[in-house]
């Protein structure tokens, strides 16, 4: 259903989403906010973001819910690389381009429909049905190191630690733009939603969240593009994508944070260059995981190599240019 509201001149200086959820009656103001946030609002024809905008008398705001999804996603036998399976959990690495979980526009081929299909009866209703045994995401076209909790009990300590950063370990290779100076460090800003793009994360000065990367220069080509080793010390949406890109390093491919052709591409001879402005995904792998086993208490590490594409981008680079004064991080 669709909802077209004239506002009345009585409504002059409201919140947007105040103003259209006591107008609808229907809908709660969370979401409300949540439809405007998600793009499906809009102004005179004119797409509207911000919740918190001051309504305009006599403009008309139209609101448009997408169609409702099903409560519980159907199970899909979609190829997984395993790692590591027991009775409590599982480790997997995530192939770039798969969605973690179902949402609007991403119904079916997700990682949920994929366990549902393998574990069967053993994980519907884990943390909650659109979810089942989640303990973390990677974006969809981040490739790499995954756990999933096949029990209760897995999923509420799992998530705990990860929340605490409690004995975790996740390092991640990036290939990004120009040569971090120094070789190794850590980059620090709280991270929120952009207030002028409503989809993209950026650092904050208010109302975001603390968040540390630490990185590790590994090679570089010319001081055009590095690649990089980052460790998560907190654990944010687009976390090291957006501390890399607000360095002036941003991820290679990366079709959020990279918005123009960098500087440093100059650097670089063809057809290398083009192969780097082509690639359709940011270049982020999570390489390395590590935890400690909820059942057993024992200490678990897994690695992943880079998949095929990633490792192509390397390989069209050529023998990289190593630091050997670097401090590990």
């Amino acid at each position: 259903m669709t909802f077209r509201i004239s506002a009345p001149p009585d409504a002059a200086g409201q919140r947007t989403d105040r103003f259209l959820a006591d107008s609808i009656r229907t809908l709660s103001r969370s979401r409300v906010k949540a439809l405007i946030e998600a793009g499906h609002a809009t102004i005179d024809g004119a797409p509207c973001r911000e919740p918190a905008q001051p309504v305009r008398p006599g403009a008309l705001y139209v609101l448009s819910p997408p169609p409702p999804v099903p409560a519980t996603p159907e199970p899909e036998a979609i190829p997984l690389d395993i790692l590591h399976e027991d009775d409590t959990l599982l480790v997997l690495d995530k192939p770039a381009g798969l969605v973690v979980h179902p949402a609007p526009g991403n119904e079916q081929g997700t990682l949920v429909n994929a366990l549902l299909a393998h574990c069967g009866d053993r994980l519907p209703g884990i943390g909650g049905e659109r979810r089942p045994g989640i303990v973390h995401r990677l974006d969809r076209d981040t490739s790499g190191l995954l756990v999933v909790a096949k029990t209760e009990p897995a999923l509420a300590a799992l998530s705990a630690a990860f929340a605490a950063r409690d004995s975790i370990e996740r390092r991640y290779q990036a290939l990004v733009w120009g040569l971090p100076n120094p070789s190794a460090g850590s980059i620090e800003g709280a991270i929120g939603r952009d207030p002028r793009d409503r989809k993209r994360m950026a650092l904050v000065r208010t109302g975001g969240k603390p968040a540390l990367t630490h990185y590790r220069t590994l090679d570089h080509w010319n001081g055009a593009v590095a690649l990089l080793e980052c460790r998560l010390a907190t654990g944010r949406t687009h976390q090291i994508r957006v501390h890399l890109a607000a360095s002036g390093h941003p991820v290679v491919g990366d079709p959020v944070y990279l918005r123009r052709i960098p500087a440093a591409a100059r650097a670089l001879p063809d057809p290398p260059r083009r192969t780097l402005l082509d690639f359709p995904r940011q270049a982020l792998h999570a390489a390395t995981l590590g935890f400690r086993h909820p059942a057993t208490g024992e200490t678990l590490r897994f690695s992943a190599p880079l998949p095929p594409d990633f490792a192509d981008l390397l390989a069209a680079l050529g023998p990289g240019q190593s630091l050997t004064d670097q401090t590990r991080c």
